[in-house]
């Protein structure tokens, strides 16, 4: 069975949640709440390349110094 979230030619969406997580997510599935999209739909790639470039420190908002 194929995982909807490592379908390499599907299209994704980034999402975050309060805390600045961001989750790669797959078009096909609503936004999950408490989540807002931060990157309309793209590729895999687009979206990781996003995500690497604007979650630099993965530790939640509650635990990052101000």
């Amino acid at each position: 069975m194929n995982s909807l979230f490592g379908d390499e030619p599907g299209n994704y969406l980034v999402l975050a949640n309060t805390e600045g997580q961001h989750s790669l997510w797959p078009v096909s599935i609503g936004v999950p709440r408490g989540w807002d999209v931060v990157h309309e739909e793209d590729t895999r790639q687009g979206c990781l390349n996003f995500i690497d470039a604007n979650w630099t420190d993965m530790r939640p908002r509650s635990l990052s110094p101000s």
